[in-house]
């Protein structure tokens, strides 16, 4: 990665603090930072990197601060601002905010954290659980006399700590799915895909490693097994956790779990999807002075799933007023502020098919071009579900000691940006 120092700075550019790894930059050079940064702005320029001379400005903006990663090399931009997000999560983590206040409140504990997250200008550990064993919210270090550092900095498991033990021994898994969908007036598709992943709560004791089978296309094809229903799964991300080299090589997801909460692996899926909950809408006009949006609501999945908590955000005229409002189910109400009638519904079986009725005044007159062209917004979450057909087939759990461990898997489908679009 090869970044010379890092500061944080407040909005007028002035440092809070910072942390030169390399030596070999003039730190003055930040200076600079903010003047060009001002000037880009006025000029609609704005970039996430600033070259002054032969230094380089890698930054981000988080809340009233700017982190910066300052180098003079060909360094890896996408690892540096990788790394700067993880910076700010970890100072989360530990200050719950992250802003110039709790900076100048914990200028201690921030530059133990500098100190360890970062070596010679190349990333080092940076989850906070395992910071958290040794440097406390107090700022101290380990007790007097530990001069060791913990076995998970040194460990090859950097993310599980030794010596883990709970009475009842187990692992929940989350399957979660987000369909992003785009249909156009005339009732086509633009765009759709799923983006898709699966969380991790463990509470298991001692070293225990994990290993996960699902209805993976590319495994099903190189094991010669006939399946009905197999995912190809597309930008495959997994947490460090995961040996990479036996997935390439086998498809096998093997792993020894973090304890507690975090996200094993990412996935997305660029597939035409049939809309979950399919919406119709017409808009009637009377002489300019009121209007009235029928609209129809559909789910188009089977009827043994359910849909909750849907909520169907449809544009009215920003002039509109006198609302009144007809439903077969759930309840409708006016949004002003966001120009919307929001229409609300608890609980959506699939293969229904619900109406809503809106009538409103239009006390001025209109102009022919209204704002009825936004377009019609959904949300939902569908649970026992994947919209992919992504199946957990088995969570093996394999520990030394031999003990009985309970897997609970979950599945759930929620809406992402999902828009149909309206005449």
């Amino acid at each position: 990665m090869s970044a010379s120092a890092i500061f944080v700075l407040d909005l007028k550019g002035k440092v809070l603090i910072c942390r030169n790894y390399m030596g070999n930059m003039d730190m003055n050079e930040i200076d600079h930072f903010m003047p060009m940064l001002l000037k880009r702005e006025e000029e609609a320029e704005m970039t996430p990197l600033v070259t002054h001379g032969s230094s380089h400005f890698l930054w981000i903006k988080h809340n009233n601060l700017y982190l910066v990663a300052m180098t003079k090399k060909n360094a890896n931009a996408a690892l540096v601002y990788s790394f700067l997000y993880r910076i700010v999560q970890v100072f989360q983590e530990y200050f719950k905010e992250l802003e110039e206040e709790s900076i100048r409140d914990n200028f201690v504990t921030v530059y133990e954290l500098m100190d360890e997250v970062m070596d010679f200008g190349f990333p080092q550990t940076t989850d906070s659980k395992i910071l958290q064993e040794y440097i406390t919210q107090q700022g101290h270090k380990l007790e007097v006399g530990a001069v060791r550092p913990p076995a998970t900095v040194t460990n090859a498991v950097s993310w599980r700590s030794e010596g883990i033990k709970y009475r009842n021994n187990e692992v929940f898994m989350d399957v979660i799915e987000s369909v992003n969908l785009l249909v156009s007036a005339s009732g086509t598709v633009l765009r759709s895909d799923i983006v898709g992943s699966i969380k991790l709560k463990v509470v298991l004791s001692g070293m225990p490693e994990l290993r996960l089978g699902l209805n993976d296309k590319v495994l099903f094809e190189i094991t010669g097994r006939a399946k009905t229903k197999t995912v190809e799964l597309e930008d495959v991300k997994f947490h460090q956790c995961v040996r990479l080299s036996r997935f390439q090589n086998d498809r096998t997801i093997s792993f020894i779990p973090p304890d507690g909460e975090s996200e094993l692996m990412s996935y997305r899926l660029n597939t035409t999807v049939k809309p979950l909950i399919w919406i119709e809408s017409v808009i009637e006009r009377f002489s300019h002075s009121r209007i009235e949006i029928k609209v129809k609501a559909k789910s188009q999945f089977k009827s043994r799933s359910t849909a909750n908590n849907v909520s169907i955000l449809v544009p009215v005229p920003n002039d509109a007023d006198s609302p009144k409002f007809k439903t077969s189910t759930g309840s409708a109400k006016w949004l002003p502020e966001k120009n919307v009638v929001q229409w609300n519904i608890k609980s959506f079986p699939g293969g229904k098919e619900y109406l809503m009725r809106a009538h409103f005044g239009l006390p001025s007159v209109e102009c022919e071009e209204m704002e009825g062209k936004r377009p019609i917004t959904v949300n939902f979450e569908i649970p026992y579900f994947t919209v992919s057909g992504l199946q957990v087939r088995y969570l093996k759990i394999i520990e030394k000691s031999g003990y009985q461990a309970l897997p609970w898997v979950r599945y759930i489908t929620r809406s992402g940006d999902y828009q149909l679009r309206t005449n």
